[in-house]
């Protein structure tokens, strides 16, 4: 190859850069692509419609997704790595193949060898490096392994058809027996490891009529994944179930369990549930992957006042610290990130969880059993006899619970859990219907934290727009109606811009990429204080609450929005009441 030369020849390059550049190729042993993609001469799709016409070979720009399975594996996976080789159509006995580097002899040789062994000719095309990832990506791709696993199930099925004329397992017996088989053991894992990789945060395995449908839970939005024949559903559940330490041959009722597992080098952790539906057990699998248990203050989305409320509240030697808000709105992490904060050597941190989702070193977890009597509200009685220093509880469920921690608070501790409810407002509303004394809330309560995750935008797609002149009124009048200490920080142009959503393959054309924070944190000062024990109406503590600067949910989201974190719509969608 010269493709250097050719370069020169085109003025696109001088004749020293082109000599820089060939010592270059001479001291790294690298091609001349790499150096010239490197060093940012030409584009990939330049550089390469500049090597078709060197090398006289045709570039091809090949769709992965309508690429065949079966042609794509034509081509072993260690040969199409080593010399970057890919077959991508097939009629009759003559295969398309796609090279990087036709150039490449020894990738010619492979190829060669390839088509006598397995008796086809075969016409090569140039492929860039990116289509070639492409293309490699959709070979191990969800649909394109469980399809292969699926048949080497089929396989097993056959070869235990036989065993069973001879030793006649029963039905229970005979699906334990599948589900340890290796096919069914990678089905469950690939599913796994493609959940992980999508950085999904949770796997639903649900059975219909005539299919069993896999769907993926991806910032926040449930996707379907991979539909599977039904006649898997068995032998896929049975083998979680053992993965979990859970009972085979019972589904008559909802089991719960757990399970950890290698993953890419990672020890990761899966909360299992089964629910028996009309169709059979549908099996939840919770992700509990432990990066998102170390998250940080500014990781979860917490800045300005609300950081700085929050982090005063934690200095305090003792009080209750409440947060609120609906299953999967982060609440836990923002739990965990406080007690690491928190967590020393030098004081007693003891949790009682439901389930404990993060492991941390340092801290003393423990999980309730229900079914046996151990409840929050018996397992916080013992935690106080454990001489512990902060506390956290993971739920407020009754009466008993809400006095407990109470009282845990007022007695010098630090206190941690979490109530249902839709603001951080209607907080001192709940606790007083759950028998708590008013003149207790304002002795014990120090802040309030409601919360609601949104997604937030690509950063290699998302584009700058001039917003639609209703939503840029919609915007103003929000930061119009914010407490003054907080309008005074935004300065919005005239005219301004947010950001939008497009779709790439990095996020796989959502336009998000990840998952953020919306918070209200309220803070329990003196006139709040009054207020709970005179009249503790939402309406005169939001009021209060604003004077002191708070910022609702939606205020926090059109923050975000302005700093191009994320979307209108995903602020409409988590803040509006349905």
């Amino acid at each position: 190859m010269k493709l250097l030369q050719e370069l020169f020849a085109n003025g696109l390059i001088s004749e020293s850069k082109m000599d820089e550049l060939q010592k270059e190729v001479e001291k790294t042993g690298k091609r001349e692509d790499d150096i010239i993609l490197e060093n940012k001469i030409l584009s990939e799709n330049d550089l390469f419609d500049l090597k078709s016409r060197t090398l006289r070979v045709p570039l091809q720009k090949i769709k992965a997704e309508e690429v065949p399975v079966d042609v794509l594996e034509i081509v072993p996976d260690e040969a199409a790595n080593n010399y970057k080789m890919v077959a991508f159509a097939k009629k009759d006995n003559v295969v398309q193949v796609g090279m990087v580097y036709p150039e490449n002899l020894a990738a010619q040789n492979a190829l060669r060898f390839l088509a006598s062994q397995q008796r086809f000719s075969y016409h090569v095309f140039l492929i860039t490096p990116t289509n070639f990832l492409e293309m490699q990506k959709q070979r191990k791709n969800l649909a394109a392994e469980t399809k292969r696993t699926l048949e080497e199930l089929a396989q097993e099925r056959k070869k235990r058809q036989g065993i069973n004329l001879i030793g006649q397992e029963t039905p229970d017996e005979e699906q334990s027996t599948i589900s340890e088989d290796a096919p069914v053991i990678k089905m469950v894992f690939v599913i796994l490891r493609h959940a992980l990789e999508a950085k999904a945060s949770d796997i639903h395995i649900e059975p219909r009529r005539d299919k069993l449908d896999v769907r993926f839970r991806l910032n926040g939005v449930l996707k379907s994944s991979l539909t599977l024949p039904l006649k898997v559903h068995l032998s896929v559940v049975a083998r979680i179930k053992i993965m979990s330490g859970l009972k085979i041959d019972e589904s008559r009722v909802p089991q719960d369990g757990r399970f950890s597992t290698k993953i890419d080098g990672a020890n990761i952790d899966f909360r299992v549930a089964t629910f028996p539906t009309l169709f059979g057990e549908k099996v939840e699998l919770r992700i509990l992957d432990p990066s998102t248990g170390s998250r940080t203050f500014d990781d979860l989305g917490l800045s300005g006042r609300n950081l700085e409320v929050i982090k005063d509240a934690i200095k305090k030697p003792y009080g209750l610290i409440l947060f609120t808000g609906p299953t999967g709105s982060g609440k836990t992490t923002t739990q965990y990130a406080i007690l690491r904060i928190l967590n020393d050597e030098k004081v007693n941190i003891v949790t009682i969880e439901d389930p404990i989702e993060y492991s941390i070193d340092g801290i003393n977890q423990s999980q309730i059993k229900p079914d046996i009597g151990y409840t929050f509200a018996s397992g916080l009685r013992q935690i106080l006899r454990q001489d512990p220093n902060i506390i956290m509880v993971g739920e407020i469920r009754d009466e008993e619970t809400a006095d407990l921690v109470m009282n845990a608070a007022l007695t010098g501790h630090i206190v941690l859990s979490t109530l249902h409810t839709n603001s951080s407002i209607g907080v001192v509303a709940r606790l007083i219907d759950m028998k708590v004394r008013p003149f207790l809330i304002p002795s014990t309560l120090r802040v309030v934290i409601a919360q609601r995750l949104v997604r937030t935008l690509c950063p290699h797609c998302k584009i700058k727009i001039k917003p639609e002149e209703k939503i840029a009124k919609f915007i103003t009048e929000k930061v119009d109606n914010m407490p003054l200490s907080e309008r005074e920080k935004i300065k919005i142009p005239d005219p301004f811009y947010i950001y939008a959503t497009k779709g790439c393959e990095e996020c796989s054309f959502t336009g998000y990429s990840d998952r953020t924070a919306l918070f209200e944190v309220l803070s329990i000062n003196d006139e709040i204080s009054e207020l709970i024990l005179k009249d503790p109406s939402e309406l005169a503590i939001f009021k209060a609450a604003q004077k002191q600067g708070m910022i609702t949910m939606e205020q926090d989201g059109i923050l975000k929005v302005l700093e191009g974190e994320t979307s209108i719509d995903e602020i409409v969608r988590v803040t509006t009441e349905r």
